[in-house]
């Protein structure tokens, strides 16, 4: 297959995936060696194995990551950090975009970005909802289950002052009652607890206190 050609078949697609590109083709080998020849030129980019997105220049379509992320492991959803970011309840810029997966913990690195994956069990997989931009379509957790993976999958000791420290924001957006319910879920009296105490510091931001 010739570049030329093979722009026309992949420029408007967010992402490649070569398996697709192989059916019917005669000479399925010869397709795997041009794909390595352009990912060595630097024309296309591997996100995992058989996953590629084309170099920016031969774009003809904005890659949404959130998507990425939602494609390189699935089932996921996008939570933790980069889910509280999206939602404006941290202030900083979070580069790493972390997922939950009912499957194995994994990692890809390249230059689309890093997509982390940290495992939850089946029956702690829920509270997210779809975004779609241009047309592709990813999953975030909501506000509420955002907070409670992060305390669940990081295992820090939950307190007024680390909540001061992680710099959590405009808690008004959350849902104190939901965010309850989806604590009793998890059958685990640490997250009723730590629903317990973003409720009260819910309760003191909203009065302008001080937290600590």
């Amino acid at each position: 297959m010739e570049w030329e050609s093979f722009l026309k078949i992949t420029n408007r697609l967010p992402l490649i995936n070569t398996e697709n590109l192989m059916v019917g083709s005669a000479c399925p080998a010869s397709v795997e060696v041009q794909i390595s020849r352009w990912k060595r030129a630097g024309k296309i980019i591997q996100l995992k194995k058989g996953i590629y997105i084309l170099a920016e220049p031969y774009r003809k379509i904005e890659v949404y990551e959130p998507y990425i992320a939602a494609i390189l492991k699935s089932p996921s959803y996008l939570s933790l950090e980069k889910a509280l970011e999206y939602y404006n309840l941290i202030p900083e810029a979070v580069t790493v975009y972390t997922s939950v997966t009912t499957k194995r913990n994994a990692r890809f690195v390249s230059e689309a970005g890093i997509f982390d994956y940290k495992h939850i069990k089946d029956s702690l997989f829920w509270g997210y909802t779809t975004l779609t931009v241009n047309k592709q379509t990813a999953f975030i957790a909501s506000p509420e289950k955002a907070l409670l993976d992060f305390f669940y999958l990081k295992k820090v000791t939950v307190s007024l002052e680390y909540l001061e420290e992680l710099r959590l924001q405009h808690v008004e957006k959350m849902n104190i009652t939901k965010l309850h319910k989806y604590a009793q879920k998890f059958k685990k009296p640490k997250m009723l607890q730590v629903a317990a105490l973003i409720k009260e510091y819910s309760t003191q931001y909203k009065r302008g206190e001080k937290v600590m």
